[in-house]
């Protein structure tokens, strides 16, 4: 039986290199769908890659613990529970207690 506030992280392709660790500044592209499908965020779709600090609470928990680990290059799932995403507090487009699924693909990690 799957644990419901468990974070579930699947490497779809490995990468090569460097490895993310916490408070790298890292540049990634993401799909962002809800358990029903429906896409709630790109920035493949806005062709515009996303840049954020990891590990420092800039992004939901669910990124901060999921892309840890992540290589350049590489692609990966990650299906995350309401606790580690928006609880209860719905976002934008997003339902409260929501179940968010993010593809999601590392272009770079930049020296600090």
């Amino acid at each position: 039986m799957q644990n419901e506030d468990k974070l579930k992280v699947e490497d779809v392709k490995e990468g090569t290199g460097e490895a993310v660790k916490k408070g790298d500044i890292i540049v990634i592209h993401y799909s962002g769908t809800l358990e029903n499908g429906q896409k709630f965020d790109s920035s493949y779709d806005r062709d515009e890659p996303f840049e954020t600090q990891i590990g420092v609470g800039n992004v939901i928990q669910g990124w901060d613990e999921g892309v840890i680990g992540m290589k350049i290059g590489g692609k990966r799932k990650l299906t995350i529970p309401p606790s580690m995403g928006y609880g209860d507090q719905a976002t934008g487009s997003i339902p409260p207690n929501s179940t968010l699924i993010f593809d999601l693909e590392l272009l770079s990690i930049k020296p600090q």
